[in-house]
């Protein structure tokens, strides 16, 4: 293709486009670019290596995607992003993106990437998202669970619910196939909601302007006829939910809600939804309610 950049330039935009500008010098060669034209575009920083063999196409910083996408590929046939970045690629975790680490058939040593080998990684464990090899959001959660502590591994558990869908008998499942998986027994302690923990500032917040006004707390983020529920008083039959923009804007967000204020109504707990303005703005009214629906004399929980 000497001499006819344009072509070259065509065959990089066709590789490189849905695979957020990363390409492969294989894949290259086997589109006919020379070994030349390869090197005259990487003096020219028109393909900037990535990994050995691995390049990224253009100037521009690269995204979280084309980072993690360059390591799996550097990796070949058969990576996936696992661990801490799959955890960051699929919004479970949030902050500064973490160094890539990915799963692969065969041993492998990349500098820059962090590799474990998995001779048999289970296909019902790996996806695709966004472009990007991966372990799947159940499958991540069980390897999350190995370095996360419980808050932290809570939080990406209900990330997991929010974004995915995931739920704990498809997390069970990923664990009935690794039953010896590290943090095992921490997940399935998160997952029963055995372990206490606030999920966001609005539920942070509702907390507070509970214990200021003296009344009592509720258990928070537990299973209640199958379903984890925002706020609890089992014995005074009462299930608050708190909604969020963020959390609840979807079809399927709306549904999960319709659904819990059923099983509420269904195990004869009063049932009450609050938003962010009646907590941050206008909590006196929530308050007035609240100290009604919380004066009865307790009662025998139902499960």
């Amino acid at each position: 293709m000497g001499g006819q950049g344009r072509t070259v330039e065509g065959v990089l935009a066709r590789l490189a486009s849905p695979e957020h500008g990363v390409v492969t010098r294989a894949e290259l060669l086997r589109a006919g670019v020379s070994s030349r034209e390869i090197e005259r575009r990487l003096e020219k920083g028109l393909l900037l290596r990535e990994y050995r063999g691995v390049y990224r196409v253009g100037h521009r910083a690269p995204s979280v995607e084309a980072r993690y996408q360059a390591a799996v590929r550097a990796c070949g046939s058969g990576a996936v992003l696992s661990g801490r970045a799959a955890g960051r690629l699929l919004r479970l975790l949030k902050g500064r993106p973490p160094p890539p680490e990915v799963t692969t058939p065969t041993e492998r040593r990349v500098p820059g990437v962090h590799t474990q080998r998995c001779r048999a990684l289970d296909r019902r464990d790996t996806t695709t998202w966004r472009g990007v090899a991966v372990t799947t959001v159940p499958r991540t959660l069980v390897d999350l669970a190995a370095v996360l502590d419980p808050e932290q591994l809570a939080r990406a558990c209900h990330e997991a619910g929010v974004l995915h869908r995931a739920t704990p008998n498809q997390v069970e499942q990923v664990l009935a196939r690794r039953p010896t998986a590290p943090g095992a027994r921490r997940l399935r302690q998160v997952l029963r909601g055995d372990v206490h923990v606030t999920l966001s500032k609005l539920e942070r917040r509702f907390l507070d302007v509970l214990r200021q006004a003296g009344l009592p707390l509720p258990l928070t983020n537990k299973p209640a006829g199958g379903r984890r529920v925002d706020c609890r008083w089992p014995e005074r039959r009462l299930t608050v939910e708190l909604d969020s923009y963020r959390y609840h804007r979807s079809r399927y967000a709306w549904e999960q809600d319709r659904r819990r204020e059923r099983e509420a109504h269904a195990r004869a707990d009063a049932f009450r939804r609050y938003t962010s303005g009646d907590v941050f703005e206008q909590p006196r009214l929530m308050l007035t309610e609240l100290r009604g629906l919380l004066s009865h004399p307790p009662s025998a929980p139902r499960p």
